[in-house]
């Protein structure tokens, strides 16, 4: 009678070993699991800080990017206002915060009787400045593209509201920056004094609906 008890224990205890065993198999399992997510998290949470250090990079790289471009706008702009108004105006970039954007507001700073007046540039002065404004925007956008943006420059009617007190250093700034920016310029205009910078000229009539182009005519 005991030994069939006995034989009872024993199948007991070899069926709870097994299970311990299973057990056992099962939290191995479960520690190499934990281990394996303990080295992804070290390794998610190096990415996490390799990324902002690259998101910090891209970030000043951005900004100093922004400056460089400002400056030069700025300075380019600058001169072709001095030049053609022969005043001492200054072009101004001022870089705001919109909406989670930056945007650039721009402004034309002049001197009245000493003192520096900062307004709009369509609030500003008279003489064609928003149209001299507008072209060496054009210039100077166009010159900071980078890779460079090959072949001519089109321009319809330049300077169009300027007055013939500034008309004559307006073309000279146009045909300066041609020969600066190695760019040939194709340029449509009803003005004859700027009609005269040009190293070949081309004028169109219209005769009997039809367009009659004479070469090197003066207007």
């Amino acid at each position: 009678m005991w030994q069939e008890e006995l034989n009872t224990l024993e199948n007991k205890v070899s069926i709870y070993e097994n299970e311990i065993q299973k057990e056992i198999g099962k939290r191995e399992y479960i520690r190499q699991e934990i281990k394996d997510i303990s080295n992804k998290e070290e390794g998610l949470l190096e990415k996490i800080s390799l990324y902002e250090s690259v998101n910090i990079l891209f970030q000043k790289t951005s900004e100093f990017a922004r400056v460089q471009a400002k400056n030069h706008i700025q300075d380019l702009t600058t001169k072709c206002l001095q030049y053609v108004f022969e005043k001492d105006f200054e072009f101004i970039i001022e870089f705001v915060e919109r909406r989670n954007n930056v945007e650039a507001d721009f402004y034309v700073s002049s001197y009245f009787d000493g003192v520096p007046i900062k307004t709009r540039p369509e609030l500003s002065h008279g003489g064609g400045l928003v149209d001299v404004l507008s072209l060496a925007l054009r210039f100077a956008f166009l010159e900071q593209q980078s890779p460079r943006i090959d072949g001519p420059l089109f321009l319809d009617e330049p300077g169009k509201h300027v007055s013939n007190d500034y008309i004559f250093n307006l073309g000279e700034f146009i045909k300066q920056s041609g020969d600066m920016f190695g760019r040939q310029i194709i340029m449509v205009t009803h003005n004859p004094h700027l009609s005269q910078i040009c190293d070949k000229a081309f004028y169109v009539k219209i005769r009997d609906g039809k367009s009659i182009v004479t070469e090197n005519e003066i207007f």
